[in-house]
């Protein structure tokens, strides 16, 4: 657990983030508390990672999928944003170690009790990913929580959604998502992914659990090495207690079909009936751990809250991270152990929002998104085209949002419907067709921007609304998040442009980075995309193309 840097967002949606807790291909994981009290644990993913439509389409999905896992052995997703500027995930928080953690560091190898228990309790969360139509694809000791009530899972499915994308952004065909010393071998071979490839997984966790070591070798030699080993050699498992042996050997066979079922793998644990009773009878751990767990639990009450003295902050926001994005998890050393982030206990119900706060938040998280107001990293975009601004971390707080800005609910999963055929001034459509979600970007020296325009439903002649939102960096490097509101004044009858006031920031972090928009008009292309014009700026240079994704 690391303090936050001033470049990290201080809240993202309903939560006020604590601290750090890790870092991996798709994002950085932090420690949060809800405006209810619960600890939470919120994955916000890199920005470079937001800008490509098929990373979100996938994301939205598997976060989809997840919210319907259930059990007391997994951790279940508990609140999202997918439709965000950078969106975010958040997770009930799960006070104990990493399996990685305990084992590589802090302990040592289980005993063979533990491990049968162990394998019991990850058996368990098997069966409840693959009930929810999910296969966890990346079963690591990292991804296992280690408490006294048993082992806890998280992250199952979402790591599916970096399958889309490679380092340079494009599709790829036949990735291979994981982490090299827990892969399965047709996951290393790029084939069909089956439940079956979890259960080969967990064979290698519960060998690394008994015997600190993975069974095909770490990638000191080269990750294709390793991965070569797992898809044509046999495991070592010289070290592994004899008694567990054949277990572990069942779940590691090479054909899929070969392998133990998720319930037939609980009831080769022997283990099965132990689960009922870990919080009355005898500790699954060993005496030395139990005592860890416990002063790990006072050490997160004692976690301030770094926002508490900063009255003038909304308590919900949403904001992009600050820090360039860490090695993916598919990297050749095992993966960094951490304490972990998890869930298992129904989100508490949202508090009344009655105050002109919790309105502007529910107005940021819902997606009234994009690309309209200008950012002063925007406008001298827009004016000279070097992508210059301002370099600031000022926390001065966001402006008010005008009486007119629709609410929206906070905390919902969008579901991002396909998007509606294209209309143009050459097919019609009228004010209409400027209706939806449209989505356009910039590089500047810090880096990319993006910008989401949403048009409400109904827009035209006058009393439409329009919610814009943009995050990147700035060209210090600073991130920053806006969103702004403006009103639609006329036109789009027929195919002529939408016309749009100035525009209203309603959130801004820095506050220095995000300035009042002019009037601009929204015009429709024949390729079916939308430009925006700045009507004050006198030059096509301040206008932005944006492609329609919802």
């Amino acid at each position: 657990m690391e303090a936050l840097t001033p470049e990290d967002p201080r809240a993202l949606g309903a939560y006020r983030l604590l601290a750090r807790l890790g870092s991996g291909g798709m994002g950085r994981v932090y420690l949060a508390r809800s405006d209810r009290g619960r600890t939470v644990a919120v994955k916000l993913v890199h920005p470079e990672l937001a800008t490509q439509e098929e990373f979100r389409s996938r994301f939205r999905q598997e976060v989809r999928s997840a919210l319907r896992v259930g059990g007391e052995w997994t951790a279940p997703v508990l609140d999202a944003d997918t439709e965000a500027a950078v969106p975010w995930v958040a997770t009930g928080y799960i006070a104990g170690p990493s399996l990685r953690q305990v084992v590589g560091q802090d302990f040592g190898p289980l005993p063979e009790r533990s491990v049968r228990i162990l394998g019991a309790g990850l058996a368990r969360a098997l069966q409840a990913v693959h009930a929810a139509g999910i296969v966890h694809r990346d079963l690591k000791p990292s991804n296992v929580l280690i408490t006294l009530d048993g082992p806890r899972v998280i992250d199952f499915g979402i790591a599916r959604a970096l399958e889309t994308v490679t380092d340079g952004g494009l599709t790829r065909t036949g990735a291979a998502v994981g982490s090299p010393g827990f892969m399965s071998p047709e996951q290393v071979r790029g084939a069909h992914v089956t439940p079956a490839s979890d259960v080969f997984c967990l064979g290698s966790v519960l060998a690394y659990a008994a015997t600190g070591r993975m069974p095909f070798g770490t990638a000191d030699s080269g990750v294709h090495a390793l991965m070569y080993r797992i898809a044509e050699e046999e495991p070592d498992l010289a070290a592994v207690p004899e008694t567990l042996r054949p277990l572990i050997a069942a779940f590691l066979a090479k054909d899929p079909a070969a392998r133990p079922t998720p319930e037939e793998a609980l009831e080769r644990t022997g283990a099965a009936g132990r689960l009922t009773d870990l919080r009355s009878g005898e500790p699954w751990l060993p005496g030395g751990l139990v005592a860890q767990l416990g002063r790990h639990a006072v050490q997160l009450l004692d976690v301030e809250d770094p926002s508490a003295s900063r009255s003038e902050e909304p308590p919900t926001q949403v904001v992009t991270p600050a820090a360039p994005p860490a090695d993916p998890p598919t990297a050749t050393a095992p993966p960094a152990p951490g304490y972990g982030y998890g869930y298992g206990y129904p989100a508490p119900p949202p508090p009344p929002r009655s105050k002109t706060p919790y309105l502007l938040a529910a107005i940021v998280v819902a997606g009234l998104l994009a690309g309209g107001g200008t950012v002063y990293l925007l406008r001298q975009h827009q004016q000279t085209g070097n992508g210059s601004g301002p370099a600031t971390s000022s926390t001065a707080p966001p402006a008010t949002a005008p009486a007119t800005t629709p609410p929206a609910v906070p905390g919902t999963v969008g579901s991002s419907p396909a998007p509606p055929p294209p209309a143009s001034p050459a097919n019609g459509g009228g004010a209409q067709a400027y209706a939806g979600t449209w989505q356009s970007g910039f590089d500047s020296g810090g880096g990319r921007s993006t910008r989401v325009l949403t048009v409400s439903p109904g827009a035209g002649g006058s009393g439409g609304t329009v919610g814009i939102r943009g995050g990147g960096y700035l060209d210090d490097g600073t991130a920053y998040t806006c969103a702004w509101t403006a009103a639609v004044t006329g036109g789009g009858d027929g195919g002529a442009p939408l016309h749009l006031g100035p525009s209203a920031v309603v959130q801004a972090q820095p506050a220095a980075a995000c300035q009042p928009g002019s009037a601009s008009d929204l015009v429709l292309l024949p390729d079916g995309r939308m430009r925006r014009d700045f009507t004050d700026s006198g030059t096509k240079d301040a206008s932005l193309v944006y492609s329609k994704t919802g």
